[in-house]
């Protein structure tokens, strides 16, 4: 586990473009250029296996996005740990982040780990499509993409 320099920033910008058709993430109507803000990369060797960007404002701590390329390996659970300790070390009053109603197994990954359900914004996808027209109308097992859900712990 390293910050995210400059020698593992093109592989981040490439890997979020994979899954989010952009380098550029919405949540809760803000545009995240994701090439500007700190993360974590998780490493076996030297490869690259993991990903966390994040954002602080406000004494909030937002995950952006998070990614690992290989599941059930604790990839995930260390990033948010890395990130956890960054947000109480500045802090924040509270880790936070964003997914949409269609993402089930992220709702059980997160809940699983400390966070709960904070909000629902219902609707809040279609308005993004304007801003965003690469976000697909439909995600996992065919579910309609409509709303965001956030979730949190309180730090």
């Amino acid at each position: 586990m390293q910050p995210l320099s400059k020698t593992h920033r093109e592989w981040a910008i490439k890997l979020v473009k994979k899954y989010w058709k952009s380098e550029k993430i919405i949540t809760r109507g803000k545009i995240h250029h994701i090439d500007k803000l700190p993360g974590f990369v998780a490493l076996e060797g030297s490869v690259p296996v993991g990903l966390v960007i994040y954002n602080i404002e406000n004494k909030e701590c937002e995950i952006i996005t998070l990614n690992s390329l290989k599941e059930n390996k604790g990839i995930g659970t260390e990033l948010i740990s890395a990130v956890k300790k960054i947000a109480i070390t500045e802090s924040c009053r509270r880790l936070w982040l964003i997914t949409t109603n269609d993402n089930i197994p992220a709702l059980y990954f997160y809940q699983k780990r400390g966070f709960r359900i904070a909000a629902v914004y219902p609707g809040s996808i279609k308005e993004y499509r304007k801003f965003k027209p690469e976000i697909p109308t439909t995600g996992i097992n065919g579910i309609p993409i409509r709303d965001e859900i956030e979730l949190e712990i309180i730090l």
